[in-house]
């Protein structure tokens, strides 16, 4: 028997239905934020995700040659895509663009829990504003995101200029060797780390950076850094909008790449692999070929969103199981075409099962509504709408029966 690859699922239609319901949510609150989808290919040049990330994610890509000699990867994340179609498509496009995605991705990587070679982002740009406004309505944005799923998570939200202020005495190289240990949330390994640098005394002045509560904690640390008003203003407009996150300057979103607000969401209950949101202000754009423009935007892990949230039961619209006899099938095609018209799902029996049968079948179905179709309905012009949830009954005429069963009663 053949197996799906590794690192891949199945997905059986009860979970799609849970899928594709938190997926409809995610996407009405990217809208109702003034968002529209875009979609790029699946595949890329190589070169693309290189640039961004550098050489060494080609061994965590599913990348190739095609039939051509070109080096071509299928996308390991969706952020560089977006951009990369902003250059060849939008530059001279109004600015701000606001562009969200519902995506797949592929990572060659080891399987387990909420990480997977085959996996989904949402996720949301915005190009072309640099400002707190711009930063404090992405983070908004994504914290709705979360919300409408249902999933339990911790906001939190910081900005790399205090961290880069901290270690400006540090060259590229060092830098990376203390966010690694930042990273981690290890400050054994940080204190052992800025001591192998020759740097112990920024130990201290650190771990009060990454511990501090309040942003008044953060400027005894770092003084005045040029960042500050921006930081506190965009800091008011989360606050004026109801979001609560938590103060978080030690989050070690790479210094190469984000320049400005960092942000990260976490479950409450997925352990070690809880982080189920990242994003941040960047500037890709000039890398590509493009002019330089400032972008603030994030990703949101669908699959781990997915499994935080468990076993959920989607908001379902009414089926309707058109039940008849070999001599009244033609009126029952009629009746299940009247039924579609109005936007009702309908079933209708495929193997010549007896009327019985039909209805049995319904009932474990978990079909809302049986339209039975006997003789004596055919000849009236009627049908006998039963309602599978109250075991009622009654007879009437095909366009009331439309009208009932859209309107959920019988």
């Amino acid at each position: 028997m053949l197996q799906k690859p590794r690192g891949t699922r199945d997905f059986l239609p009860a979970e799609m239905a849970q899928r594709r319901y938190i997926e409809r949510r995610m996407r009405s609150v990217a809208q109702s934020f003034g968002y529209g989808e875009v979609q790029t290919p699946m595949f890329e040049e190589q070169e693309l995700f290189t640039l961004k990330s550098g050489e060494g994610i080609i061994g965590e890509m599913y990348a190739f040659e095609d039939k051509g000699g070109r080096k071509i990867a299928l996308r390991p994340e969706v952020t560089a895509a977006v951009v990369r179609a902003y250059v060849n498509e939008a530059q001279v496009a109004p600015k701000p663009l606001r562009w969200f995605y519902f995506a797949e991705c592929f990572r060659y990587e080891r399987p387990q829990k909420g990480r997977y070679r085959q996996f989904w982002q949402f996720g949301c740009e915005l190009i072309g504003a640099d400002s707190p406004a711009a930063d404090a309505e992405v983070i908004a944005l994504a914290y709705e995101l979360l919300k409408c799923s249902g999933v339990r998570f911790v906001l939190k939200v910081g900005h790399l200029a205090p961290m880069k202020h901290m270690l400006a005495a540090l060259d590229a190289v060092e830098q990376k060797k203390v966010m690694a240990a930042l990273d981690k949330r290890d400050t054994d390994l940080l204190q052992t780390t800025l001591a192998a640098i020759g740097h112990p005394d920024l130990y201290e002045p650190l771990v009060r950076l990454i511990t501090a509560a309040t942003l008044d904690e953060v400027w005894a640390v770092t003084g005045d850094i040029p960042e500050k008003e921006r930081i506190e203003e965009t800091f008011r407009y989360l606050t004026a909008q109801n979001i609560p996150f938590v103060q978080n300057f030690g989050i070690a979103r790479g210094l190469d790449y984000y320049t400005g607000m960092v942000f990260e969401g976490f479950a409450d209950n997925l352990g070690a692999e809880n982080q189920i949101l990242g994003g941040g202000v960047y500037r890709l754009a000039h890398l590509f070929g493009g002019k330089d423009v400032p972008s603030c935007g994030f990703a949101i892990g669908f699959d781990r969103v997915m499994v935080s949230l468990g076993e959920i039961v989607p908001e379902t619209a009414p089926v309707v199981a058109v039940v008849a006899t070999p001599g009244t099938r033609t009126a029952a095609y009629t009746a299940a075409a009247a039924f579609r018209a109005a936007g009702i799902t309908v079933v209708m029996d495929v193997m010549d099962r007896s009327f019985g049968a039909q209805l049995s079948s319904a009932l474990k179905s978990g079909a809302s509504y049986a339209a039975l179709i006997g003789e004596k309905e055919a000849a009236a012009g009627t049908i006998t709408l039963k309602d599978l949830t109250k075991a009622a009954q009654q007879e009437m005429s095909l366009a009331d029966a439309v009208h009932e069963v859209a309107n959920g009663s019988c």
